[in-house]
């Protein structure tokens, strides 16, 4: 009976979806090589194709007819050389930044440290006598889902595994389920390895105070109350965390393997199909600047090519050109596409966050909506708010003190990644401060990587 409805629940849409989210992330996985060079390259000639296209339907066939006086063209010289001035140097700075960005590697990790063996992990402590072995000479029990916790942070094929009882019982068999469930961040994303920025979230109160990450708190510290913040206990500066196992080395800070291009790249952001190549320390500021300027370069076409098409369509026999069209369907698609990435890449700049590192923050967040939820009912606003308000006096704001890379300003994190010259902030020239291998940690965490309350914050910061 009770199979027959996990069949029933199987063939749902429902079910179906998530069956096939489930193969695609396998299949993920299980990609070993990177995609070939031409498949990463590729981008780069459509990318430059639709460049100069909408370049040469703006220019050749709606300027030029309107600066010579062609019969049929959409408005007056004085119109077509005004065209021309603006949407020319706006062609050059897309063309100028576009090309920094593709060819100005992001900085990688193979390039500054050098492989190194794979650091080994701190044997924990048995939770209970029970799990040793007994006076009969038999193996240890299995243990309960939250008896080992915090080993499920590492990583399954490279622990050494104890012997194990053949008796499987209900609870035994539970407790692999959720083991073999709940995988590493580089087993469950699609582009990016082990990731170091923030840690994966954790499933049990048990788990702050008998993980590995909890052994360096304080024994006098007060257990947390049923339903409060539950930062990542994961110490994940160190570097048995920060260990790549496909390139073999210990990958510096904020760094990430890509599996598309197949290494660790520095301050890893996002891979870019647009670019052929991942965004990361060394040229994610020209990245910013390619999509300001082609967003402000779609915008222009957009707007005006479609003021003139709307006002010679309005006329009697008119004679609108179908390239015209095509241009301005593809200039308002890119334009929202370069805006919203543009606006997005602002905001994370401005927090010090990566695209990798913001999903990290939005976990939490939806953790911490579901705990509310659970404390208050839905139209209970106020003392949702209320509630979280009280965490935030405990331990500071998810993304701003909560950022292990925040440094203080809104200010500072973005001439940290733009530089301090206005003028890096709009022209494909200068560099980032940073050097992509070192970072400074927020003095709200630990040495080793953990959120601390605001009570054990430096007297400065509190």
């Amino acid at each position: 009976m009770a199979k027959d409805v996990v069949q029933q629940h199987d063939r749902t849409c429902c079910g179906v979806i998530q069956e096939a989210k489930y193969q695609a992330r396998e299949k993920h996985a299980q990609r070993t090589k990177p995609q070939p060079w031409i498949i990463l390259k590729f981008t780069i000639l459509i990318t430059a194709g639709i460049i100069g296209f909408a370049s040469y339907v703006y220019i050749g066939r709606l300027c030029v007819p309107m600066m010579l006086k062609h019969n049929g063209a959409l408005g007056t010289q004085a119109t077509g050389i005004v065209f021309l001035v603006v949407i020319c140097p706006l062609l050059i700075m897309v063309i100028w930044s576009y090309a920094k960005v593709v060819f100005t590697p992001p900085g990688y990790a193979k390039e500054f440290v050098s492989p190194s063996a794979e650091p080994t992990f701190p044997t924990p402590p048995p939770a209970h006598p029970s799990e040793a072995v007994n006076d009969i000479g038999g193996t240890e029990y299995e243990p309960t889902s939250t008896d080992r916790s915090a080993e499920k942070d590492l990583k399954p094929a490279r622990r050494a595994s104890a012997p194990r009882s053949s008796v499987s019982t209900p609870i035994a068999a539970h407790t692999r389920e959720r083991v073999h469930s709940r995988t590493l961040p580089e087993e469950s994303d699609a582009n990016v390895g082990v990731l170091d920025a923030l840690p994966p979230p954790i499933s049990s109160a048990r788990d702050l105070e008998q993980g590995l990450g909890s052994t360096s708190r304080s024994q006098d510290a007060a257990p947390l109350p049923l339903f409060s913040r539950r930062p990542p206990t994961t110490p994940v500066l160190l570097p048995q965390y920060r260990y790549c196992y496909k390139d073999g080395h210990i990958k510096p800070f904020r760094a990430h393997h890509c599996r598309a291009c197949g290494t660790c790249v520095l301050k890893y952001d996002h891979h870019c199909p647009w670019v052929g190549q991942c965004v990361g320390a060394r040229n994610h500021k020209f990245f910013v600047n390619f999509v300001f300027w082609a967003a402000l370069f779609c915008l222009w076409i957009f707007a005006t090519l479609l003021a003139l098409v709307v006002k010679e369509g309005s006329k009697p026999n008119s004679n609108l050109d179908p390239l015209e069209i095509v241009v301005i369907a593809l200039a308002g698609a890119f334009g929202l596409f370069t805006v919203a990435l543009f606006v997005s890449h602002v905001h994370l700049i401005s927090l010090n966050q990566t695209t990798v590192e913001s999903l990290g923050f939005r976990t939490i967040t939806e953790r911490e909506d579901a705990t509310l939820a659970q404390m208050h009912s839905w139209y209970h606003f106020g003392a949702k708010k209320r509630t979280r308000r009280q965490w935030d006096s405990e331990w500071g704001r998810i993304g701003k003190e909560g950022n292990m890379w925040w440094l203080g300003s809104k200010r500072e994190n973005w001439e940290a990644v733009m530089g301090r010259n206005i003028w890096w902030w709009f022209l494909p020239i200068g560099h980032s401060l940073s050097d992509g291998k070192t970072y400074p940690v927020n003095p709200r965490f630990d040495s080793e990587g953990r959120w601390r309350r605001r009570a054990e914050w430096p007297s400065g910061l509190r």
